[in-house]
């Protein structure tokens, strides 16, 4: 119920999310919006190839990375990086 109220009162926007990876079986949206759970938010796939995922975020700077068929991939097509405490890279989403 609190979390209900809660999300009422913050502004959320729809964020798209894509990945461009015709011959992937399953791609998954993870980061630290959804506490990097590589399995909730399975990504959709387009005749071409490209998966795609709209969530809900309220305003703020978040991470996050591609779960492709049980590896971790970084979006190719957003330059905003950073390191993570793996040695790898996750992706930054700015929200306004």
């Amino acid at each position: 119920m609190f979390n209900a109220i809660l999300k009422k009162l913050i502004r959320t926007k729809n964020v798209n999310f894509s990945f461009e990876c015709p011959d992937a079986n399953e791609v998954v949206l993870s980061g630290d919006f959804n506490s990097w759970d590589n399995q909730s938010l399975i990504m959709d796939k387009d005749e071409n190839g490209i998966w795609g995922k709209k969530i809900k975020l309220a305003p703020g700077r978040y991470e996050y990375r591609f779960f492709v068929d049980g590896q971790w991939q970084t979006d190719t097509k957003n330059e905003q990086i950073c390191s993570n405490s793996f040695g790898t890279l996750n992706n930054i989403k700015e929200v306004s």
